[in-house]
């Protein structure tokens, strides 16, 4: 029903005309109703619109995109057919430089929501539009009669097919298309596939693809029978097995891509976590580079494949790299044990115990790159109770809570603000959601940095 006058408060299903003030994290569009804050996905600032409640919760409504009823004047047709239907990138249809603009006023406010309020210039590092993602992940779906690999459209379960995306390059795309072909002519293999994970080396020679199935280690191994259709692979594999058995089965070639970061060689396994857009990789790792204070220890915690410890390593004391996941870990042991550079080391396992079982050290510098979860309030507690000078990166919205906790350890930090910035996309399952925005909070002893590549 549509929302009446005199109704107080809103309910689910009702309908309502709202013109939306600002973009603001996750891309959604905020907008009021009588006083009551209302979010709607895909609605962009400017933009008058009707949406339906969804949901009613405290202090906000949670709407849904019914129909555009006159759009903003930075509205643009989106360059790629299938937004919004696709369920990724949610400023594809805002022009590039309002995209920025955008995502500048969503990191300026989860400044000010931290107590870290920034009024300065921010500089951005903009990204070419198409091309730039090295790290894709596709779900497999059977249905009406045939096979669908994509992304979920957004708020359910189905997979929109996707022929082409303007975020891969033309070889992922031709591969992703391949596998699918591939698959589709035997539904035997295709039953156990439940999507593709994909990872390209920067320069664009290597290109691994790997199976999320549902079966076991020797199951997996008939796969090798659709390699045909994707040739120009460097690496196919397969993620099978149950419980701790459960890994990469290799089928073809080699299940590692490489990269050259600012002069350092970075072995990276298709399961492995990296920054995802190719052209934003080295402008970030600088900026964090250029923020750690010579000397002294730094802790690069969820350090990945060591993506920082190792240009920090250049200039630093001694650098401790922190990584959960095995994989990923091993990937770390052997660029260091390649950089032969004796003031590295690597721990393997869970950061809140690692930063437990480690005695601060004056002076110390610590890199914070958390998953998509975020590093928890008890890790950020860990943190503030070393005392560090402190490199944080993380999204916008939940890096906007965690300095206010780092803050009751020492400084609520200030100061100046930069870094890369992208669209959100819902790509990577282990990556998840990127709201694309980079940035720097400074003060006297502690450094804050956002960004995110994707």
């Amino acid at each position: 029903m549509t929302k009446r006058a005199g109704v107080p408060g809103l309910r689910p299903n009702d309908r309502v005309e709202v013109v939306v003030e600002k973009g603001v994290y996750r891309g959604l569009g905020l907008a009021r109703h009588q006083g009551q804050v209302v979010f709607v996905p895909r609605a962009l600032p400017g933009d008058h619109v009707r949406a339906r409640v969804r949901a009613v919760r405290s202090g906000y409504v949670e709407a849904s995109l019914e129909a555009l009823l006159a759009g903003s004047r930075e509205r643009r047709p989106s360059p790629c057919p299938h937004v919004p239907r696709c369920g990724g990138c949610a400023y594809q249809e805002l022009d590039y430089a309002a995209q920025l603009r955008l995502k500048e006023g969503v990191l300026r406010e989860s400044l000010q929501r931290a107590g870290a309020a920034w009024g300065g210039e921010i500089p951005i590092a903009p990204s070419p539009e198409e091309g730039w993602r090295t790290r894709a992940s596709f779900h497999l779906q059977a249905r009406e009669g045939s096979l669908h690999l994509g992304l979920h459209e957004e708020g359910s379960h189905r997979v929109v097919d996707l022929p082409y995306c303007l975020q891969l390059s033309a070889a992922m795309n031709r591969a992703a298309r391949g596998l699918r072909g591939a698959l589709e002519r035997r539904p035997d293999l295709a039953g156990g596939v439940r999507g593709i994970d994909f990872a390209e080396s920067l320069d664009g020679q290597e290109l691994v693809a790997s199976f999320e199935t549902d079966m076991d280690a020797q199951q997996a191994v008939g796969l090798l029978a659709v390699a045909e259709g994707a040739p120009g692979l460097s690496g196919l594999g397969a993620v099978a097995g149950r419980g701790p058995a459960r890994g990469y089965v290799s089928l073809r070639g080699s299940p590692y891509v490489h990269a050259s970061v600012l002069g350092h060689e970075l072995r990276v396994h298709v399961q492995s976590f990296f920054q995802a857009n190719r052209f934003l990789i080295e402008p970030l790792v600088r900026g964090v580079v250029e923020l750690i204070p010579a000397g002294g220890t730094v802790i690069d915690l969820y350090a990945g494949v060591g993506l920082f410890s190792l240009p920090l390593a250049a200039a630093a004391g001694d650098v401790l790299g922190v990584e959960l996941n095995a994989t990923a870990a091993d990937d770390t042991a052997f660029n260091f044990r390649r950089a032969a550079l004796t003031n590295l080391r690597l721990r393997t396992g869970d950061v809140l115990e690692v930063l437990a079982t480690s005695p601060a050290r004056p002076g110390e510098r610590i890199v914070l790159d958390p998953p998509r979860s975020g590093a928890g309030a008890a890790v950020v507690q860990a943190i503030a109770a070393r005392r560090p000078r402190a490199g944080l990166r993380a999204d916008p919205a939940p890096s906007g809570r965690r300095p206010r906790r780092a803050g009751r350890g020492g400084e609520v930090p200030r100061g100046g603000v930069r870094g890369p910035s992208r669209d959100r996309s819902p790509f990577s399952r282990r990556q998840g959601p990127f709201s694309g925005r980079g940035g720097e909070a400074r003060s006297g002893k502690t450094v804050l940095t956002f960004g995110a590549c994707g």
